[in-house]
């Protein structure tokens, strides 16, 4: 079963249990619905072979891009916190398939950054969502980690069988 990130707990959220998590998805509302079980991946995007199952109790969106998420299975701050930083994951076969120009996000970790002209930049390392959108984190042989904005002036190709992303960044950004 191929699965699919659809989101990443960051941290315990009061004293009941609840989650913050940030969705990764263009369907917050249908994924992260009351009843839908979800299966747990670790901190890096990467599901087990026999990932956990957590059932989702309540959901409610938080600060806009967020969500305050009860699991049926935490209980207690404690237990919840045991769960932070790692990602959510979906059967691809439950979710809509990506269009023509889209990816499902997992499918960036590991992806060659290089420019048009075959310059190598880096590897993407994680993808970072945040209230203006999606951040590629780019490692780097030399220097510190590049945050590029997963925009079409910026990210012109994903070839994922290729094992490359194919960007245009803004003079001086990887300098």
């Amino acid at each position: 079963m191929r699965l699919a990130i659809i989101g990443r707990i960051r941290k315990a959220q009061g004293i009941k249990g609840e989650l913050l998590v940030e969705p990764i998805t263009d369907t917050p509302d249908a994924l992260f619905a009351s009843g839908r079980r979800v299966l747990v991946g670790d901190s890096l995007g990467s599901a087990p072979e026999s990932p956990d199952t957590l059932t989702i109790a309540e959901s409610k969106p938080f600060k806009d891009v967020l969500r305050i998420v009860k699991f049926a299975e935490i209980s207690d701050r404690n237990a919840a916190e045991l769960w932070s930083h790692r990602y959510l994951f979906a059967p691809e076969a439950e979710l809509a398939p990506p269009a023509d120009d889209e990816v499902f996000v997992q499918e960036l970790f590991g992806l060659i950054a290089e420019t048009p002209e075959g310059v190598v930049l880096g590897r993407v390392a994680d993808v970072v969502e945040v209230p203006q959108g999606i951040l590629l984190e780019i490692t780097r042989d030399a220097g510190a980690p590049v945050l590029l904005p997963y925009r079409p002036e910026m990210v012109r190709e994903v070839r994922v069988h290729e094992g490359r992303v194919i960007v245009t960044p803004v003079a001086g950004l990887f300098d």
